[in-house]
């Protein structure tokens, strides 16, 4: 993970799996296994974490729209 603290660490390994969703729809996924996230470039990085962005949104968006707390 990042240097950041996390505001819910319980939801550390819901990151981690959507992390890997997301590189293996943008087919990073062997190269990560292959180089390791430390040596991703700054392009592909920002590819998968952008793309975590814009699920969670779509996420909460939909929980929203059916009535529930997304702070629950």
């Amino acid at each position: 993970m990042s240097r950041n603290k996390l505001e819910v660490p319980e939801s550390e390994k819901q990151l981690d799996q959507l992390k890997w969703e997301v590189a293996e729809e943008l087919h990073l996924d062997d190269d990560i296994e292959e180089k390791g996230f430390e040596n991703m470039t700054t392009r592909e990085v920002g590819q998968i974490g952008g793309n975590m962005v814009k699920k969670m949104i779509e996420y909460a968006e939909e929980q929203m729209s059916h009535g529930a707390d997304i702070r629950d």
